[in-house]
């Protein structure tokens, strides 16, 4: 109940303003929501195209993050070249995971990270091990470890 009522709350703010380049597709349910984001400034990598991030909700939203990846539609036929994006639409971004979400966090705040992250890209290239991490994945996003480049051990 506390998940409808904080995502009911976010998508009235998001109907009444929205950053440039971010856009409600489909909010129809409180558990899986869809959101297109163009990168807007002249990046050559991402020029003129739009993206699309499914969202998906459990029942704990805020206090657990929202599994988010890249899909692909008819209108957004490709995943986003990335270091930090598979092929398969898995992100791998210290935001989403369990260690790095915070509550303070939203939908918005997501989808201007990733906007974001996507500005700032300069390599048009998948992470390592794509292929082989894309054939043999069978967890959610939420549940895989990724090792973050800034973890210290």
């Amino acid at each position: 109940m506390a998940a409808a009522r904080r995502l009911g709350k976010e998508l009235q703010k998001m109907q009444n303003h929205m950053p440039d380049g971010i856009s409600v597709v489909s909010a129809d349910n409180f558990e899986i929501w869809f959101i297109d984001i163009k990168v807007l400034d002249d990046n050559p990598i991402y020029r003129d195209q739009t993206f699309r991030l499914k969202f998906h909700f459990s029942p704990h939203y805020p206090i657990e993050a929202p599994e988010v990846t890249f899909v692909i539609t008819p209108t957004t036929p490709k995943i986003p070249m990335h270091p930090h994006i598979y092929s398969n639409g898995i992100i791998c971004l210290d935001l989403l995971d369990r260690q790095g979400w915070s509550p303070v966090h939203n939908v918005e705040s997501i989808a201007m990270s990733l906007q974001s992250m996507l500005t700032g890209n300069e390599k048009d290239e998948r992470p390592p091990g794509d292929e082989d991490f894309c054939r043999r994945n069978t967890l959610r996003p939420r549940d895989i470890n990724f090792s973050f480049h800034d973890n210290t051990v």
